[in-house]
């Protein structure tokens, strides 16, 4: 007969510590704890290692969680490599995605999480792992919250896939001290300006110039514009799709869902239009604007950058500014003419009269007037034109 010390799976390992031995998924395995092997730890560590060997039986056992500092717990963390399952993820993901918004995901889970986290195992990743991470970054807290935004929705369908007991970054942002910055890099163009760039431009590039200057339009939503869209009648516009480079030519949703609206024409860009007509009404395609070089729809925003705006600028003698700033320009000639801003909110597609207001402030002057008039006559010629 053994003696009273003597337990089945349980022995002293040294002068401080006690070895559990036991089976769990087919392996042998060993683990210890930090007690000295006096009679009475011996018999503790015995109802230790009962206890476990009872949630193996009644399969509630977690070796992470029961060892944690273990060396052997990796080999039975449920899941796959983290670089494995976010490769994954994403492509299931890829249905209900913008095509901007995959490619944005899949140029971070490729370029910054997999080289990073990519060795883990899926139940491994916690949240110090990535706030020591993000603390290393020199980017701005935008951008660190655009890379941890993929791996956090990952998480939580691992989390719902029942794949992690739960997501480690839930409720958790990483933010470091940032000096004030401006909000956007407003910086629209004058009227000197417009009509500089306006007329430097190809005479079948100008129409798209004169109505980017006045109708606010994104420059995803000038690309993707449908003559089907444009209310002749009432003089009116539907916004309804926007074309990314990333989209590679097909359209998309616009931005937000506010981004979905009727706008009214203003004189100018209502004039745009008509002078577009005969360039390309009779187009397959069905587009508004097309690329004056190729006589075909533009593949995304960014071609219109690249083939068309910068070299307008240079000739114009205009101080570079990104094709955005068109938008920003009508923008702040809305605000300062007087135009009411709720009408400028719908027009541009905030999500509300707070984002106008906090995007313009400081061209928001203390008097309005009737839609659009105002900024018509502070800003056009007598013809009603900016070329």
């Amino acid at each position: 007969m053994g003696k009273p010390t003597d337990f089945d799976g349980v022995r002293a390992a040294s002068a401080s510590t006690i070895e559990i031995d036991f089976y769990y998924q087919g392996a042998r395995c060993r683990e210890r704890i930090k007690l000295q092997p006096t009679p009475a730890n011996l018999k503790k560590a015995a109802r230790h290692r009962a206890a476990i060997l009872d949630s193996i039986d009644n399969g509630t056992f977690d070796y992470a969680v029961t060892f944690p500092r273990s060396k052997n717990a990796r080999k039975f963390i449920r899941g796959d490599r983290l670089d494995h399952y976010l490769t994954g993820w994403l492509e299931k993901k890829r249905p209900t995605l913008k095509t901007s918004t995959f490619q944005g995901y899949r140029k971070i889970i490729d370029g910054q999480l997999i080289p990073e986290f990519g060795h883990l195992l899926l139940g491994e990743l916690k949240r110090g792992h990535v706030r020591d991470w993000a603390a290393t970054l020199t980017c701005t807290n935008k951008r660190i919250a655009n890379m941890v935004s993929p791996l956090r929705a990952a998480l939580d369908d691992a989390m719902h896939d029942e794949l992690i007991p739960a997501n480690p970054l839930a409720g958790w942002h990483y933010r470091k001290q940032e000096a004030p910055r401006e909000v956007d890099d407003i910086d629209p163009f004058t009227a000197e300006e417009q009509r500089a760039i306006v007329a430097a431009a190809p005479a079948a590039a100008r129409p798209l110039l004169e109505f980017a200057f006045w109708s606010g339009l994104r420059t995803s939503e000038l690309v993707a514009l449908r003559w089907e869209d444009i209310d002749w009648q009432h003089k009116r516009l539907r916004v309804t799709r926007a074309m990314t480079q990333a989209a590679r030519g097909t359209a998309e949703a616009t931005k937000t869902a506010a981004g979905t609206r009727t706008i009214d024409l203003l004189p100018i860009a209502h004039d745009a239009l008509t002078k577009q007509k005969p360039l390309s009404a009779l187009h397959p395609s069905g587009h508004v604007f097309l690329n004056p070089r190729t006589g075909e729809p533009w593949t995304g925003d960014q071609a219109i950058r690249k083939t068309m705006w910068t070299h307008a600028l240079k000739r114009a003698g205009v101080r570079y500014r990104r094709p955005y700033q068109t938008r920003h320009t009508f923008g702040s000639m809305m605000v300062s003419a007087g135009e009411p801003l709720a009408w400028v909110s719908r027009q541009m597609g905030h999500t509300s009269v707070i984002t106008t207001t906090r995007i313009y402030a400081r061209w928001i002057p203390v008097t309005n007037s009737q839609a659009g008039a105002l900024a018509t006559r502070a800003y056009a010629d007598s013809r009603g034109s900016i070329a």
